[in-house]
């Protein structure tokens, strides 16, 4: 019985590295091709992407709602995008317009249905 807890805590540990991993390319493409969106220097893409997986993850806690941008319609597509524009406020180095966020979030969203696992 103790064997299985280590493996799932394994494999959970293991998700959570692969996500991570993901939203920090995801991050960077995004910066990337949207415009009002900018990360520069790789330390601030891993602070952005632990941050964004923090609120990320309070959120889903405390609401109960999905913050992928397609996860739950319009609902999450705007907490995704707030979550965007706030995120700048806790990371030096990025810079988030209002229409960045929300470009950003669509970015997000169709990144998140083509890369396998889900960013956000």
């Amino acid at each position: 019985m103790g064997d299985t807890k280590r493996e799932s805590e394994k494999s959970s540990i293991g998700g959570y590295i692969v996500r991570f991993i993901l939203t920090v390319i995801v991050l960077g493409i995004t910066s990337f091709l949207t415009p009002g969106f900018r990360i520069v220097g790789l330390w601030s893409y891993l602070v952005a992407a632990v941050v964004i997986s923090l609120i990320d993850y309070f959120v889903e806690k405390f609401m109960g709602v999905d913050a992928s941008p397609f996860g739950k319609g319009i609902k999450g597509f705007i907490i995704a995008a707030i979550i965007l524009y706030l995120t700048q406020f806790l990371v030096p180095n990025m810079s988030v317009s209002i229409l960045g966020a929300i470009i950003a979030s669509v970015v997000i969203g169709i990144l998140d249905a083509v890369i396998p696992g889900r960013v956000m």
